[in-house]
């Protein structure tokens, strides 16, 4: 997910919904995402370090909802512009459902020195 007004190089288009809090996916994510951006003259930093939180509810859209702001928050306290989720779980505790989500602050940016 990328920060809404974020600039990308050409190829790649933001996919928003209206729930989105501004941020977005990014169509065609993938293996040829880095390599896409290199070729562009564009760095894509990874931050060391996974973040992740865990939201109990019976709603399990809202809840995953609460987790994705959550981990939004964190990333933009890094000052970094994208978020990677790198894992979902949806589980129950004692027959409370929960959704445990992981992710690495992510920034994109054109140049090579970071500057969040």
């Amino acid at each position: 997910m990328v920060e809404e007004g974020t600039h990308l190089p050409k190829p790649f288009l933001l996919l928003s919904d209206s729930n989105s809090n501004g941020w977005a996916a990014v169509k065609d994510a993938g293996s040829r995402f880095e390599k896409t951006i290199q070729e562009a003259g564009w760095t894509f930093f990874f931050m060391a370090g996974e973040i992740k939180t865990t939201v109990f509810g019976f709603n399990r859209q809202k809840a995953l909802r609460a987790a994705l702001q959550r981990l939004v928050a964190d990333v933009k306290s890094q000052h970094c512009n994208s978020i990677e989720i790198t894992r979902v779980i949806r589980r129950s505790f004692l027959r409370v459902p929960y959704v445990s989500v992981s992710a690495h602050p992510r920034h994109l940016q054109k140049g090579m020195l970071f500057s969040g």
